[in-house]
């Protein structure tokens, strides 16, 4: 995958995120609605992070900067943890 396109995926990922978060949020919703269609009146609302076991509910980051490390494996970590969720590297694969 050449940069160019690296980079035109970050950018989708942008307008359509994608990936095990997405669908648990989703899942999250869908589980909430029912949830909520079967509780009573005077019980609190379920929301979909009540149904989003095994992740922390994470809200959208605010800040639009990226972060620049100076080795390139720390900085291959980092994009594959917040991308993929995947646990660093201790070594870049060969």
């Amino acid at each position: 995958m050449t940069s160019a396109e690296f980079t035109e995926w970050q950018a989708f990922y942008e307008l359509e995120p994608f990936g095990g978060p997405v669908e648990d949020r989703r899942h999250g919703v869908a589980t909430a609605l029912f949830a909520n269609s079967q509780r009573g009146s005077g019980s609190e609302p379920f929301k979909a992070e009540d149904f989003m076991y095994g992740r922390e509910a994470q809200a959208p980051a605010d800040d639009k900067e990226p972060t620049l490390l100076a080795d390139p494996v720390a900085q291959s970590n980092l994009i594959r943890a917040s991308m993929f969720g995947l646990p660093p590297r201790d070594s870049p694969a060969a």
